[in-house]
């Protein structure tokens, strides 16, 4: 049977596991990532949780799948854990907002629009050093070939990928393939425009912390393998949250 959330956020520390494996993996010049291995007490229960929840196209942002919202409460623990191992080693000093879904890639390669092909950055602002916008992912799947996350430094000069990013977002598939040479397809690798620093694996009951404003994207390497259901897919707990970066 599976326990209801509500009883597994009652249990004080029992929905995040007090006995996690915390360590900080680098990524750039100044920049890591910090890992959280076996993260909940009990993933295969949120798992078949997971399950029974709608999850809906999502609407504002482009994600390449389906999307789920999740309880405040979760939202709330998923806040307490990113502060209890995380936010200072991400430079992060004051917690002011916090977003948190569940999401499941699905999304054909032919069907994605030209912003999805291309790493990206979340909810980055220029001219506001004095704000973190960071992000979380739980991997809630147990094939690691599901795919982890890369991280990646721009090749090109500031002012060209921004006009790759803007183009990206603003041309339809036919026109930012002809600008760009581009193709449709999820991002795996280096390219002329962007490399690969580093990659973090998935695994089951793996979460991961990282800024938010470094590009980066989830590894589909086999997209065939995606799917809407999320006992099979690949089921992530993904989270936004922004924060008063500390004073340097």
């Amino acid at each position: 049977m599976v326990m209801s959330m509500a009883h597994w956020l009652g249990e004080g520390g029992r929905f995040f596991n007090p006995h996690a494996v915390v360590r900080e993996v680098p990524l750039m010049a100044g920049a890591h990532c910090v890992v959280i291995d076996n993260a909940l007490a009990d993933p295969a229960a949120m798992r078949l949780w997971a399950a029974t929840q709608p999850f809906l196209p999502p609407v504002g942002y482009p994600y390449p799948g389906l999307v789920s919202e999740v309880p405040q409460d979760l939202s709330q623990r998923v806040a307490e854990c990113f502060a209890a191992h995380a936010r200072s080693a991400l430079q992060g000093r004051r917690t002011l907002d916090v977003a948190v879904r569940l999401s499941l890639i699905t999304t054909p390669p032919a069907e994605l629009a030209p912003v999805q092909w291309l790493c990206h950055r979340d909810r980055f602002v220029h001219g506001r050093p004095d704000i973190l916008f960071a992000a979380g992912v739980l991997y809630l799947f147990e094939d690691p070939a599901l795919g982890g996350t890369s991280f990646y430094r721009p090749r090109k000069p500031p002012a060209e990928t921004e006009q790759l990013v803007a183009d990206s977002q603003a041309l339809d598939a036919h026109a930012f393939s002809a600008r760009h040479g581009w193709q449709p397809g999820y991002m795996n690798g280096s390219n002329a425009h962007f490399e690969r620093v580093a990659q973090v694996p998935a695994a089951w009951n793996r979460m991961i912390f990282y800024d938010g404003g470094l590009f980066h994207s989830a590894d589909v390497g086999e997209p065939a393998r995606m799917s809407a259901d999320a006992l099979q897919g690949r089921l992530t707990l993904n989270s936004f949250i922004t924060c008063r970066k500390a004073a340097t």
